[in-house]
């Protein structure tokens, strides 16, 4: 890609002090993340459950501040920024997250949900803020005569629009969406999916998608990164990692994956993932890898590119 990235992570790595067997342990959650967004453009993020992928993106819009490592949004360095700068940079880069209900209060018509971003952030006057509010809802498939109804008077993909409102009223550059349908039906996971893509292409928006169903990744993604214990070990253009993965991982999430199957030499990982708290050294596969060789446990592999815009930790790749 020849465009600048509007967001990108240099040795990204979220840690936290926890207390394991009684003794204070670090729980490597991300570890020297490297990541890059373009403008207009989607990256999803996948992986088990527990791979870090939710800790990427609250320390991307620093919900989390980073242990270390750099985080730049259009070039400028928004790591443990605080107070006003802080308030301008979400200005740019909203979240909508994985529980359209939880996220939403239960006291507020969504009136007042959609409105409150523009009272904080914008000096629009009362008659302007319900013009844009209104203009917002019908973007996102809502009403105006649903205006002063609480959130449990919708449906769960109403309450997901809602939520989608609620971070376009700033006009964001950046949304990272983290689980936001799964929760839902699939014939509502298909509507909102849909609805992200209308937003991308009318607005320019880019996307970081977290999402463990590769199935909707695929969908939606331009590229896709794939994450392991923390560890990013596979970014390609989404076309080619569906047609050929690189690393063990990834072929073993989607050979495991319904509608995605179909390739001869099935990969099956042996055991459940390991404990971020003392990751082994190498590869932090190894132990679960039917193709690992012994040095695999000796060696920690860096991401290289394989193909234009295809990279992978894997020694054996």
């Amino acid at each position: 890609m020849t465009t600048k990235p509007i967001l990108e992570t240099t040795d990204l790595c979220k840690y936290f002090p926890v207390k394991a067997d009684g003794k204070s342990a670090t729980l490597k959650a991300v570890d020297q993340a490297n990541l890059k967004i373009y403008p207009g453009k989607t990256l999803g993020l996948v992986g088990e459950s527990g791979s870090g992928k939710s800790t990427i993106g609250f320390t991307m819009v620093q919900l989390h501040e980073p242990t270390s490592g750099r985080i730049l949004y259009e070039g400028k360095q928004v790591a443990g920024l605080k107070g006003r700068d802080l308030k301008a940079f979400r200005r740019h880069v909203q979240m909508i997250f994985q529980d359209p209900y939880s996220s939403l209060d239960p006291r507020q018509v969504l009136k007042t949900i959609v409105e409150r971003p523009l009272i904080i952030n914008s000096k629009l006057n009362a008659a302007e803020r319900l013009d844009k509010v209104v203009d917002i809802l019908k973007k996102v498939g809502l009403d105006a005569d649903q205006l002063y109804r609480y959130p449990h008077e919708f449906s769960g993909g109403q309450r997901q629009r809602i939520a989608v409102a609620r971070a376009l009223a700033v006009n964001p550059s950046l949304i990272v969406c983290d689980e936001p349908v799964s929760a839902l039906d699939v014939s509502i996971q298909a509507q909102i999916l849909n609805l992200f893509k209308d937003l991308q292409k009318e607005l320019n928006l880019a996307y970081l998608f977290i999402s463990h169903d590769l199935n909707v990744v695929r969908h939606i993604s331009h590229e896709v990164a794939v994450i392991y214990m923390g560890v990013i070990v596979e970014i390609s253009p989404t076309d080619e990692l569906y047609e050929k993965p690189a690393h063990p991982y990834t072929k073993a999430l989607l050979d495991s994956m319904p509608g995605l199957a179909g390739r001869d030499n099935k990969l099956r990982l042996v055991g459940e993932i390991g404990s971020p708290i003392d990751p082994p050294v190498g590869c932090r596969l190894a132990s679960r890898c039917p193709v690992a060789q012994e040095k695999c446990s000796q060696v920690t592999p860096e991401l290289r590119e394989i193909s234009p815009g295809h990279k992978v930790a894997c020694i054996l790749a």
